[in-house]
């Protein structure tokens, strides 16, 4: 099994749960992907380090930095970071907080991360693609160049063509179809 056949089985096997759910957007959906079983778990983070550090070269990003949205970008992050240092050139991690903090710095970015950076936003799961937009905005706001978004699941909905629509070119690990599943 290759890595990108690893990932898809291990999503399956921690992440996907089948039921009735509310998603961040609002929608219900009868699965909900977790993707944080996967890319907090030692496997994932593999996989998704160097599957998402090879997804960003391919398509010809050389970010400073990698991150997003708190909590489902960070561990992402994490993982692509560490990946890259054994193959340079090294890409760093941030994270973007929902809200700027209140106290100490009162930094909604943390992290490696500094004005005129260009950098990879990253995404769980996209499904309307709301978070990663949130992530764009926050990076713009503070002098930063987005010249992708890499998501791990794209559950096939509206998301990829919203961050697209915003003129942000996105890159996927896996889609729900990888996972054997069909759009809601």
């Amino acid at each position: 099994m290759n890595d990108q056949e690893s990932l898809a089985a291990l999503l399956r096997e921690r992440s996907v749960s089948f039921g009735d759910f509310r998603l961040a957007s609002g929608k219900r959906s009868r699965y909900y992907i977790d993707a944080r079983k996967t890319t907090m778990s030692a496997p994932g983070q593999l996989l998704v380090g160097r599957l998402g550090l090879a997804a960003i070269r391919a398509a010809g990003w050389a970010p400073a930095a990698v991150g997003g949205l708190t909590l489902g970008a960070d561990p992402v992050a994490y993982a692509i970071a560490r990946a890259s240092a054994d193959q340079p050139p090294q890409v760093h991690a941030f994270s973007v907080r929902k809200e700027p903090k209140t106290h100490g710095t009162a930094r909604r970015i943390e992290g490696n991360f500094q004005s005129g950076d260009q950098v990879v936003v990253l995404e769980d799961v996209v499904t309307t693609g709301g978070s990663a937009l949130q992530a764009i905005a926050a990076v713009r706001a503070e002098g930063g160049e987005v010249i992708g978004v890499l998501a791990v699941v794209d559950r096939l909905q509206s998301g990829r063509a919203a961050i697209e629509a915003a003129g942000v070119n996105v890159v996927v690990l896996t889609t729900i179809s990888d996972l054997g599943i069909g759009v809601d």
